[in-house]
């Protein structure tokens, strides 16, 4: 790393907590005195992962996004090698969506209300009657009209390489009942890998999959599922970078 790359690595480390401290303090404002909807606060926070890509020297490229339609309402599943993965999805992606977040984070101040207000879908990972309670929540609320990005996964790959997918975001698929949609994310792990602090200058590529109906989907068949939208998640990522 170049003393150039060291220097804008670090200030990227620096700023990123005053970068999300000033989002969120915004979207409280707005929603709170000015009374947006939570569609409408998105601006705040899609600024923030733009701000946060360019001040890491990323570039971000959208492929696909003739796959989706405007007014349709989605689960998007994508591979998790980064942090840029929720950074450049945050800022470029050309869809409405919502993310879903561990219950422990609403409890973090200014951040936490602000995630709430802006639409933020809180859920329970633990295990147990409170965990399936939150994920039923979460359910009605997608098929109510409220896009997400999950993590099949459900933690970031260490090496890049894409995992194998776990059920349980199946399963909130399966019963929000709405199509699914496969991402690649490419690029993102040479950027900042698992574990790593100094964020390294690159090129995101975020490949947009053709929606998966899963109408035809039972809780029986959640294996079968998470099998073939982690095959095309993989087919994606294989695609050569034009």
């Amino acid at each position: 790393m170049s003393p150039v790359q060291y220097s804008r690595a670090v200030f990227f480390l620096l700023t990123i907590p005053l970068l999300t401290f000033i989002a969120s303090m915004l979207t409280l404002i707005d929603v709170i005195m000015i009374r947006k909807s939570a569609r409408k606060v998105q601006v705040f926070p899609q600024t923030w992962g733009r701000i946060v890509c360019r001040i890491a020297g990323v570039k971000v490229r959208i492929v696909g996004a003739e796959n989706l339609a405007a007014d349709q309402t989605y689960i998007f599943a994508g591979n998790h090698a980064s942090q840029f993965d929720i950074f450049s999805f945050q800022g470029y992606f050309p869809h409405d969506f919502r993310w879903i977040a561990k219950k422990e984070l609403f409890r973090i101040p200014f951040f936490g209300p602000a995630m709430r207000r802006a639409g933020i879908i809180a859920i329970d990972r633990s295990h147990g009657r409170e965990a399936l309670k939150s994920l039923n929540q979460a359910a009605r609320q997608i098929a109510a009209g409220t896009s997400v990005l999950i993590f099949p996964e459900g933690t970031r790959s260490a090496d890049g390489k894409l995992q194998p997918f776990k059920t349980g975001a199946i399963t909130l698929a399966i019963k929000a009942g709405v199509p699914v949609v496969p991402i690649g994310f490419s690029g993102t792990h040479d950027i900042l890998p698992k574990g790593k602090l100094l964020v390294r200058p690159g090129e995101i590529t975020i490949r947009i999959g053709r929606p998966i109906l899963t109408s035809s989907y039972t809780m029986k068949d959640k294996q079968e599922l998470a099998e073939y939208l982690h095959t095309r998640v993989a087919d994606l990522l294989d695609e050569p970078v034009q």
